[in-house]
């Protein structure tokens, strides 16, 4: 197939079609969340004896951040009597000591708190959840990362809606320690900005089935249970849990009022692991639960929303395949008219692009409706970013569908914020190293041509249009090779605004 072959043509508005769906399916949730937004759930009536909660906090090598997650949960608004603490470590480093001494600090202040360490990691953090489960005296289980931070009237604000004893799990809105931090910590706030505030509300108070985070959330024990309990054989258990509680008729409600601050990733390296992560978990769900999602005795749209959630990392493969059409339909694209331009390209670049900037800045309106314009100039980057994570998310996916198994590998958390200045560069964790970087830097050398390619021949809309790929690839690959350096400093992206939530 040469370049002037109408196949590359079709080709191209195939896959670009396809991320329209994507697109198209952002406002969906937009449309549901403007619907649906103030349908804000009210629990069923109000504990006069508050129930027992355990509290589950696995950690695996987090020595920067244990202390502080253990705090935090000291000072949490909730009877003494009324809680059980336990630190699920499956650390192979000083985390263990750090773990066993805290837990000694909050016994001394009076909490029914205790250390269960595993030398095995069968199952990682799933495997810690089940474990510990079986210790757990409440039949509330309140999961929190070690990077996270409660704000100590959290479970006064949700345990009430446990009074209905249909109600299996309250998920609470993650909120960012460090979003001011660097460029790349407001880029990733506002992702998960949009997935928590948009697609969690909307997708729960329409109706559709929505999906425990992970953590900073409440689950009942019996609902676990009834569930099938934690299994191992995904990476983002949460995700599989949630579906397979919910097909079993349990209601979950999501609480985007009630937001529970965490650690965002610092480094690229770090955000990369976890994409890769996430990615690659939520493939592996898809092809676990789908096919009982389409069998069972639920609503057609709850199906079809649902089919749109799992499989919408499958956009990463379509971005791909897009790198490798866009320069031949550049040399060669047939001239259909101005039919072509009207009724296909504008369409299409509407919703795959264009919805983009609704999603999220109807998000940011919502969260900030006084500042949300100052996160407007972070748009075009979180675009360039979203397309430089295409490399290495659609491996992820690859991985899922080719059932390659990789270890459950932890996003390093630094402690920012703890301190003045913290020197984050220095510490022992790092995030795997891999040849993705390379990769991205081919693609971006590759871009940086076809859009100058495109200036020099008059296409400049075209060439503002594709500016986002070199400056996604670039960003993505030179900030993970800046970890390699001998000093190990990423230069105009780690200097700090400031440690706190603006």
């Amino acid at each position: 197939m040469d370049l002037s072959s109408p196949l590359w043509y079709f080709s191209y508005i195939v896959v670009l079609a396809g991320l329209a769906g994507f697109g198209f399916h952002r406002l969906c949730i937009v449309y549901l969340y403007l619907r649906h937004a103030k349908k804000s759930p009210q629990p069923k009536e109000i504990f006069t004896d508050l129930p027992l909660v355990t509290i589950q906090l696995p950690v695996f090598n987090e020595m920067h951040v244990v202390d502080r997650l253990l705090d935090s949960v000291a000072k949490l608004d909730y009877p003494q009597d009324k809680m059980q603490i336990q630190v699920l470590d499956d650390s192979t480093d000083e985390t263990t000591a750090i773990c066993a001494a805290g837990v000694e600090r909050l016994r001394a202040q009076g909490f029914d708190a205790e250390m269960i360490h595993r030398d095995d990691r069968t199952g990682f953090k799933a495997g810690a959840l089940e474990h510990g489960t079986q210790f757990a005296k409440g039949e509330l289980l309140f999961i929190l990362d070690a990077d996270f931070v409660p704000n100590p009237d959290v479970l006064q604000k949700t345990v009430h809606y446990f009074s209905d004893e249909k109600i299996g799990m309250i998920q609470t809105r993650w909120g960012h320690l460090n979003r001011t931090f660097n460029v790349l910590t407001r880029i990733q706030a506002m992702f998960l900005d949009g997935h928590l505030e948009l697609e969690q509300t909307a997708r729960n108070r329409s109706g559709r089935f929505f999906t425990f985070n992970g953590t900073a959330g409440i689950w009942r024990k019996s609902c676990i249970a009834d569930a099938g309990g934690w299994e191992h054989d995904t990476l983002t258990e949460d995700m599989d849990l949630s579906y397979r509680a919910q097909l079993k008729g349990w209601r979950f409600i999501f609480l985007n009022e009630v937001e529970t601050p965490a650690e965002l990733p610092v480094d690229m390296d770090g955000f990369k692991s976890q994409q890769h992560r996430w990615t690659k978990g939520s493939i592996q769900v898809c092809k676990k639960v789908l096919p009982a999602i389409w069998k069972a005795k639920v609503p057609l749209y709850i199906k079809m929303e649902a089919t749109a959630h799992l499989t919408s990392n499958f956009a990463y493969l379509m971005l791909i395949c897009l790198c490798f059409l866009i320069y031949p339909n550049q040399q060669a694209a047939p001239d259909f008219g101005q039919w072509t331009t009207y009724i296909i390209n504008i369409p299409i670049f509407f919703f795959a692009s264009v919805s983009v900037v609704v999603f999220y800045i109807t998000a940011q309106r919502a969260l900030r409706p006084g500042a949300w314009w100052k996160e407007l100039p972070y748009l075009p980057l979180l675009l360039a970013l979203g397309i430089g994570m295409s490399i290495n998310n659609a491996k992820a996916v690859l991985e899922a569908l080719f059932n390659h198994q990789t270890a459950f590998v932890r996003t390093p958390k630094y402690g920012i914020g703890q301190k003045a200045k913290t020197d984050w560069k220095k510490s022992s964790y790092k995030a795997m190293k891999t040849l993705t970087p390379v990769v991205e830097l081919l693609f971006g050398f590759f871009f940086l041509f076809v859009v100058v390619e495109a200036a020099l021949n008059n296409r400049i809309s075209s060439a503002i249009l594709l500016l986002p790929f070199p400056v996604g690839f670039f960003y993505t690959s030179l900030s993970s090779m800046a970890r390699l350096l001998p000093s190990g400093r990423v230069a105009s992206d780690s200097t700090a605004e400031n440690t706190t939530e603006s």
